[in-house]
């Protein structure tokens, strides 16, 4: 199965992408417009119809939605009225509704999707101590507020960063070249001597050695696991164990 198709909303307004204004107060007609923007992934979809994936639309609000008996996470689908029954299954609607979570100290927190909560509500006010200890928890919050923390830089740190990028995916794409130009090399060697098996084994081993020394300075240059793993082709599980080892 591939990737299910998503839309993402912030606050009441919902798009294709993450980057999203915030609202404030609650627009009429919301829940609507949210059945509105999920069809409209759907029928966007290329190729046979029986292949569409999943449309999960994903709500993030700093308003109240739904009534005070509705907790603060809640999932919406399609089911038969009698029965219950699940049958209608390519429609999955998940609000957050961000004035019903409570929580306000790390400490409090004891899941995952309680800690993306308390990111996306006080993302603005956490402290260094408590990031610290939101990161020892879940790593992947950290990078979030790594990335969020961009918005706060200057212009000058933000073009060096940019060309700093930019400088990374230069050496990745002289890299592939070398390891290109080896594996050319390596098959006229082989051909030759008969040890195309054994050139085949060193290049992929030459190849991913040189993707992860790539990720190394990448990540020593701060550059954001998203960023890298473009680069580099890594999974953001692999690139994440190299930041623990770096």
């Amino acid at each position: 199965m591939g990737k299910p198709a998503c839309c993402v909303s912030k606050g009441g307004s919902s798009s294709n992408t993450t980057s999203l204004p915030n609202q404030l107060a609650r627009d009429k007609g919301f829940e609507k417009r949210a059945q509105l923007y999920a069809a409209k992934a759907y029928s966007r979809q290329s190729g046979n119809y029986i292949d569409f994936k999943t449309v999960f639309f994903i709500a993030i609000s700093n308003s109240t939605l739904f009534p005070s008996d509705v907790y603060y996470i809640s999932t919406h689908n399609i089911r038969d009225i009698k029965t219950n029954g699940h049958y209608l299954k390519d429609f999955q609607f998940v609000f957050i509704e961000l004035p019903k979570f409570t929580k306000s100290k790390v400490e409090q927190l004891e899941t995952t999707v309680e800690r993306w909560c308390f990111f996306f509500k006080y993302a603005e006010e956490t402290t260094d101590e408590d990031l610290r200890k939101i990161a020892e928890k879940s790593p992947i919050i950290k990078l979030a507020y790594d990335e969020l923390d961009k918005f706060h830089w200057n212009e000058k740190d933000l073009v060096a960063y940019e060309e700093r990028v930019m400088d990374l995916q230069k050496e990745a794409a002289i890299l592939e070249q070398k390891l290109d130009d080896a594996k050319q090399e390596g098959r006229q060697e082989g051909r030759q001597e008969g040890r195309q098996e054994d050139i085949q084994i060193g290049h992929e081993k030459g190849k991913i050695e040189g993707k992860i020394e790539v990720a190394k300075n990448s990540l020593k240059a701060g550059v954001s696991i998203d960023v890298i793993a473009q680069i580099t082709g890594l999974s953001h599980s692999e690139i994440l164990q190299l930041k623990e080892k770096t």
